[in-house]
């Protein structure tokens, strides 16, 4: 039963930290780290002549792809470094004792009831879960929205986080947990693939239902996206597929991936190239 309150604890938690942060300081809002249009006039203005000579070459979609792939290389590399930590834990060394001790209270606070509602609840960073549900979203916020760039939005999210969760798993390459393993599982340990897939999908389903709506509605999305997220990211460690390092790995590459999407879609202007375009705007005027 601890197990299960330990999981309780890592939903409410953090998720009404989100909800107050979004509440009390809207401008900082998680689930939309947008480029605000004074920064970035502000900073095309302190850097003119670059900015002057990327538009010289690229238009502001091909700007921000070349930008969005590069980013998405240093997110992967980054993962990968992050492997090198992992060797630690293989050897036991440095943060080892973190990863099995969470593991190993884990298997030996099990039980029928708590175990029966964790295999449930992490079935939520599953493909068949988060699919479906960006498909739902994409066509419920289209119709609402009139705008087929909330469809576009959620396939780079949802579709690349598996992507970047995958190259990951095949770069480190990290075994799984010798305890009790609770549940199914596929692929190699780091990073958990059904803590990116919440932190990511969550995180975009947030923002688009958050378009258009009061802020009061805004922060309980990003609560419940939050606390879900790292709530499903718990249960993996509990049901014993995942190491905690894999947990928390999973939930930065997801959050960092969703970040990335938004950015280069403006936050919630969901506009492709908008920050690019606003720093073009500023180059072009004379000084």
């Amino acid at each position: 039963m601890i197990t299960l309150v330990i999981t309780l604890i890592a939903i409410v938690v953090p998720g009404v930290a989100a909800w107050l942060v979004v509440l009390r300081w809207p401008r900082a809002d998680p689930m939309t780290p947008a480029v605000s249009t004074e920064t970035v006039e502000s900073q095309a203005r302190r850097h003119r002549r670059a900015i002057a000579y990327i538009n010289s070459r690229f238009s502001p979609e091909s700007t921000t792809s070349v930008a969005l792939a590069v980013t998405v290389f240093i997110v992967v590399i980054g993962a990968a470094a992050v492997g090198i930590l992992v060797l630690m834990i293989h050897s036991n060394s440095g943060f080892a004792s973190w990863d099995h001790g969470a593991s190993l209270f884990a298997a030996h606070h099990a039980s029928k009831s708590s175990d029966r509602f964790l295999k449930i609840f992490t079935q939520l960073g599953g493909a068949l879960v988060i699919v479906p549900l960006a498909v739902i979203v994409a066509v419920i916020e289209t119709v609402r929205q009139r705008t087929a760039v909330v469809a576009i939005f959620l396939t780079l999210v949802v579709g690349g986080q598996f992507l970047v969760a995958n190259i990951t798993k095949f770069l480190v390459d990290r075994a799984r947990p010798a305890f009790d393993q609770l549940t199914g599982f596929s692929g190699s340990s780091f990073p958990s693939g059904h803590a990116v897939a919440t932190a990511a999908g969550l995180a975009a389903f947030a923002l688009v239902m958050g378009r258009g709506r009061s802020l009061r509605t805004r922060a309980v999305y990003a609560g419940l996206a939050v606390g879900l997220a790292t709530g499903v990211s718990c249960t993996r460690v509990m049901l014993g597929v995942h190491w905690l390092s894999d947990v928390l790995g999973g939930l930065a590459i997801g959050w960092t991936w969703f970040a990335i999407c938004s950015v280069s879609f403006g936050g919630r202007r969901l506009r492709f190239g908008a920050p690019v375009k606003v720093a073009e705007a500023v180059a072009s005027t004379p000084r």
